[in-house]
């Protein structure tokens, strides 16, 4: 019996979380294509437009300096699915934080900005729908050994056991993540403060603006009569996040309170909300 090669296994791994095997498992199982004719519509479209389009990976926000691109697997798949047959969704992470994390490097060392950067860019993933991975945070990001992420992780843990960071690996400590998500929006609904939000969970204020947002969002789709699938496709979330979202919804419109601020988050979304005017609104109506 032929022992694992484990670098092979884990190139394989990794190979399974690219833009190409994206757009291939995509068009194989939508257009019910055999892999030869996923793989020639692919170098077709390489060849049309990525000349003109430029590369996605470098696209939105990932032109911001310090941003990065990578493809993640879907923070709602369940844990012991194959890594191949798991729903992958891009997110844009912002890594490095400019003269911050510069001094951090400079004056301390590079392990000292990767345990730094780790928590806040596995919240910056999770907000977004995704779970990192060891091997992302390895190969992807601080191009780095995975031993060494291991390490890292191990004093991470050391310095604050009460927290488990959003990692795939960790999803079986956590419970549920959409218990996170799901926990912000209802501490809005109750009225709390940004900075209450912020200091209650524990999570970064991106986090925090990207979950209220994708709930108005939500909000908005709901009234407007769509279904739960159609707004799960639209938001590139999972349909279970969405009908939890949507029992909130009518659990608020029930609540004199609650109802007041849902239409609260829906008027600061309408103007561009950050985050920053949840604060602001939510202390002129205190929460009874």
């Amino acid at each position: 019996m032929a022992i694992p090669d484990k670098k092979l296994t884990e190139l394989r791994r990794l190979e399974f979380k690219s833009l190409e095997t994206q757009f291939l498992n995509e068009i194989e199982s939508g257009l019910n294509c055999s892999p030869f004719e996923a793989r020639a519509v692919l170098e077709v479209v390489n060849e049309t437009f990525f000349a003109f389009l430029g590369d996605f990976e470098h696209s939105s926000e990932a032109l911001l300096p310090g941003h990065i691109s990578l493809v993640t697997v879907q923070a709602d798949e369940p844990c012991g699915k194959p890594l191949a047959d798991c729903a992958k969704v891009t997110v844009s992470l912002h890594l490095h934080r400019g003269c911050e994390d510069d001094k951090t490097l400079i004056y301390k060392s590079p392990a000292a900005f990767r345990r730094a950067r780790i928590p806040d860019l596995c919240q910056q993933a999770l907000a977004k729908g995704g779970l990192l991975t060891r091997e992302d945070l390895a190969h992807r990001i601080f191009f780095v050994t995975t031993r060494t992420i291991s390490r890292d992780l191990l004093a991470l843990r050391q310095a604050d056991p009460n927290t488990v960071l959003p990692l795939r690996s960790n999803k079986h400590d956590i419970g549920p993540l959409l218990t996170h998500r799901v926990r912000i929006v209802e501490l809005a609904l109750e009225g709390k403060t940004f900075t209450q939000i912020r200091e209650i969970m524990r999570h970064s204020p991106d986090a925090i603006a990207n979950y209220i947002g994708t709930f108005t969002r939500c909000a908005q789709l709901h009234r407007s009569g769509l279904q739960p699938g159609q707004i799960a496709f639209l938001l590139r979330r999972g349909k279970s996040l969405v009908e939890q979202y949507i029992d909130l919804i009518k659990n608020a419109e029930g609540d004199k309170n609650r109802s007041y601020h849902l239409e609260e988050m829906l008027l600061a979304d309408g103007r561009g909300w950050s985050g920053h005017g949840l604060e602001k609104k939510t202390k002129l109506q205190p929460s009874n």
